[in-house]
């Protein structure tokens, strides 16, 4: 009896599955194809709705990305000066955003001055990380992404000093991001930099640079540059993927500023 009814439920579940499949294959590709449709009107919307930002310095310094920004302001001061490297990291970071805009001359002016301004002053830390907590909903990936990032600028020149972790942690509380979990993260930036400074020769690091020994520091530094260039995080990119993006990305740019750190040292 129990055979017989799994044989009435699998040939029920047939009959459905070539009714919804096969007798209505138009139907169902009209569905699909509605989604696409559906899929790519709401794309173009989004982009409208991000190009707005650009209209307007106060509607950009109110969205997801000018909180972020701010948050990098804090973090680039928090030890009292934004070194060469942070400045070029955020250079970057603002020709990354920049670039998905229509006005992007415009734009990228638009988060300098969010970023000069921000930068003087760093009592409402905890106040943006908590607004910029509620723009990003329940999107962990993105609290995930944005921590990151601040790591990494933290981390840039020389590691992380103790004003630098203070900002962060403030954030990361904001954020709803556990203490367990930002520990984590720290720990796998400080061991990535330790096992490069401990494993890493002055052969091997002009080899990841693409440099010769005999080659002066500033064509070097240029090399340098445009490496950091290439393989730095995108902001924007990183939405779109996964998680272990930006730890790659992160990783390379750790590997390359620890080479060129060795042989600056070698110059001397």
């Amino acid at each position: 009896m129990i055979k017989f009814r799994k044989w009435i439920v699998l040939a029920i579940t047939l009959v459905l599955f070539y009714y919804i499949f096969i007798v209505n294959i138009f139907v169902t590709l009209a569905v699909i194809a509605s989604l696409y449709v559906a899929f790519k009107l709401y794309k173009v919307y989004a982009i409208k709705k991000l190009n707005r930002l650009s209209t307007s310095k106060v509607l950009f310094r109110e969205s997801e990305l000018g909180h972020f920004i701010a948050l990098v302001a804090k973090v680039a001061k928090a030890d009292g000066r934004v070194s060469e490297l942070e400045a070029q990291l955020i250079s970057m970071m603002f020709d990354d955003i920049s670039k998905i805009f229509i006005e992007k001359e415009k734009t990228r002016s638009i988060l300098k001055e969010i970023f000069n301004e921000e930068k003087e002053r760093i009592d409402d830390t905890k106040e943006l990380a908590h607004s910029l907590n509620k723009l990003l909903g329940r999107s962990r990936l993105k609290r995930r992404q944005f921590i990151e990032f601040l790591m990494q600028l933290a981390f840039v020149d020389d590691g992380l000093t103790s004003d630098e972790d203070k900002v962060l942690r403030t954030i990361v509380a904001e954020l709803n991001i556990a203490p367990g979990e930002y520990e984590a993260m720290l720990h796998k930036f400080e061991n990535m930099i330790k096992n490069q400074a401990q494993t890493m020769s002055l052969d091997e690091a002009c080899k990841i640079l693409g440099v010769n020994k005999s080659d002066d520091m500033n064509s070097i530094k240029k090399t340098y540059r445009n490496l950091v260039r290439e393989y730095h995080p995108d902001i924007m990119i990183s939405q779109e993927k996964d998680a272990a993006y930006i730890e790659e990305a992160t990783a390379k740019m750790q590997e390359i500023n620890q080479a060129y750190q060795i042989i600056k040292e070698a110059k001397k």
